[in-house]
């Protein structure tokens, strides 16, 4: 193996951040491993060739990164050229002086990132609008579009491991952007001066707590019932959401609420998970835990900025289980469907998701759609949207006001079917039982292969795209190549279904799978299920060894 050598290249560039870096702790981080570097330390060359390597890019959900100095990381002076870039972006179609809100979550980074981006944006005239302490990722998104803002930014990483933080930005819109607007904002951002030739200025109207009144009120109204009947175990997983999902069950009516109490509190560490996201596994082992001690009916996890929203319910035996987050979509979307006054509906989810609210849909003689993955894409999928999920937990039941997945939302919606659910003697798994009965089994799955080097990940694609596989579980399929639309591969035939994309915000090629069969009656439905599993877990094998 070739020792890492440190280049004039290379440190020239190191030297030229350094010397325009606004924050004096990272400049200090940064000098360390230059001179570290230039002593000969190989793992010093490589880590500041890392850091060095960006800038970070616009991905499906913004910037995110780990925390450290330099380009390819989340900083100050990063967030002080982003936020440059995104003000000309801003002021090139037409928005300059306009109302801009900024909110973050609680994870290292977010006040300093925030501020930063407040000073930057006031500085070159808009008007600014701060959210008044860590608040989730829905309430930046309501508040946008509730004060009329031409862009919102919100400083999170989501359900990123600790050493990360992020940054994402709405637009005019109040959804997400998309390109080419990604693209362009990119280019603004190279063209904008280093981070110490940025104006940055104070000033700043801090909101108070009627935004987020606002919001908690109309989150109130999302339920649809007025059964209340019903007992919550829920966490935010160290993040920004237990007092707001606690206000907004009890506006909603949902008072007998239990926390887990080691996860309430936001700390940037998240030390009861390795990793805190609901889909994980052990993510939710103390709300399950919780939810079996106080006699629980439904369990809810948030993520840490509370966007996504995770259910846990009790089986036949007592025994608690996460729904996927299939599951939970299809559930809330019938719910949705069978109560709204909407007269031509539309319900939307994405190409790697489930298959079933299609036919959902069709019975409730509603609109459907299939987009991208990202809520950029579903909240943009028409007119007269009532509802949209992605597998990965997202739901957005409140569309109306808040363009974006909403944990906070789905989880008052989440409680209110249960509670309406438990009145009639019946329970969640009841109501998923029904919807197979009616619409077919659908069993989702899904591989990831984990990388550190990202090129592999094409090169994996590459290789699938030429060799393309003939059968699957015993299946004879075919491959539809997604390009130029999306990187993604769509493997189907006889039930079966196979998405293959690189993920947008973590270092994976994500492999979606799904086997469908009708079921002839109710009481075929055991042996159906029985069935389909086990064509899952052939498939599963096999699309492992895809990856190998």
């Amino acid at each position: 193996m070739t020792e890492a050598r440190l280049t004039p290249e290379l440190r020239d560039r190191a030297i030229r951040w350094i010397a325009d870096d606004v924050d004096p702790a990272a400049r200090q981080e940064l000098q360390a491993l230059l001179a570290a570097a230039m002593n000969g330390a190989p793992d010093a060359v490589t880590d500041l060739a890392d850091r060095m390597a960006g800038p970070l890019e616009f991905g499906t959900a913004g910037l995110r990164g780990p925390v450290r100095a330099g380009p390819n990381g989340m900083n100050t002076a990063v967030v002080v050229r982003t936020t440059a870039g995104v003000a000309s972006w801003l002021a090139a179609h037409g928005k300059a002086c306009g109302t801009v809100v900024v909110g973050r979550d609680a994870r290292h980074g977010s006040e300093d990132f925030a501020a930063a981006a407040a000073e930057v944006l006031h500085a070159t005239g808009f008007d600014v609008r701060v959210l008044p302490r860590p608040l989730p990722t829905p309430v930046l998104a309501f508040a946008t579009k509730h004060l009329g803002a031409v862009a919102g930014i919100q400083i999170t990483a989501s359900h990123n491991p600790p050493a990360d933080n992020g940054y994402k930005l709405y637009d005019d819109s109040a959804i997400q952007i998309v390109p080419p607007a990604d693209a362009e904002i990119e280019a603004a951002i190279a063209a904008a001066p280093g981070a110490f030739s940025v104006m940055r200025t104070p000033g700043a109207t801090v909101l108070g707590e009627d935004v987020l009144d606002e919001y908690l009120y109309r989150v109130s109204q999302v339920p649809r019932s007025s059964a209340r009947g019903l007992r919550v175990a829920a966490t935010a997983l160290h993040g920004v959401g237990a007092e707001v999902l606690r206000d907004a069950l009890a506006r909603a009516g949902f008072h007998d609420v239990h926390l887990v109490a080691e996860q309430s509190d936001p700390d940037p560490d998240f030390p009861t998970v390795s990793f805190p996201n609901p889909e994980e596994p052990g993510a939710t082992d103390l709300l399950l835990a919780l939810a079996a001690e106080v006699g629980a009916d439904l369990a809810v996890a948030l993520d840490p900025d509370a966007d996504r929203c995770a259910i846990g319910v009790p089986g036949p035996a007592g025994a608690w289980r996460m729904l996927r987050g299939d599951e939970t979509g299809v559930l809330l979307g019938d719910y949705v469907l069978s109560t709204t006054t909407n007269p031509n509906p539309l319900v939307a989810t994405t190409i790697v998701s489930a298959s079933m609210l299609g036919g959902i849909a069709r019975a409730h003689g509603a609109r459907y759609a299939e987009t991208l993955t990202g809520f950029k894409w579903l909240t943009r999928a028409g007119e007269g949207l009532v509802f949209a999920y992605e597998e990965a937990l997202g739901l957005c039941v409140n569309p109306d006001f808040v363009r974006d997945k909403d944990g906070v939302a789905a989880a008052a919606l989440a409680c209110d079917l249960a509670a309406k659910l438990k009145a009639e003697g019946r329970s969640l798994l009841d109501e998923l039982d029904r919807l197979a009965v009616a619409h077919g089994v659908h069993v989702t799955d899904q591989v990831s292969l984990r990388v550190t080097d990202l090129s592999v990940r094409g090169r994996v694609m590459a290789r699938l795209r030429e060799s393309r596989p003939a059968d699957l579980a015993g299946v004879a399929v075919s491959t539809e190549d997604l390009l130029p639309e999306t990187d993604a591969l769509r493997i189907s035939g006889g039930g079966v279904r196979v998405v293959i994309r690189p993920s947008g915000t973590e270092p994976k090629l994500k492999c979606y799978l799904q086997v469908v069969r009708e079921v002839p009656d109710a009481g075929s439905l055991g042996a159906v299920r029985a069935e389909a599993t086990a064509t899952m877990a052939a498939l599963r094998r096999d699309v492992e060894a895809l990856l190998a």
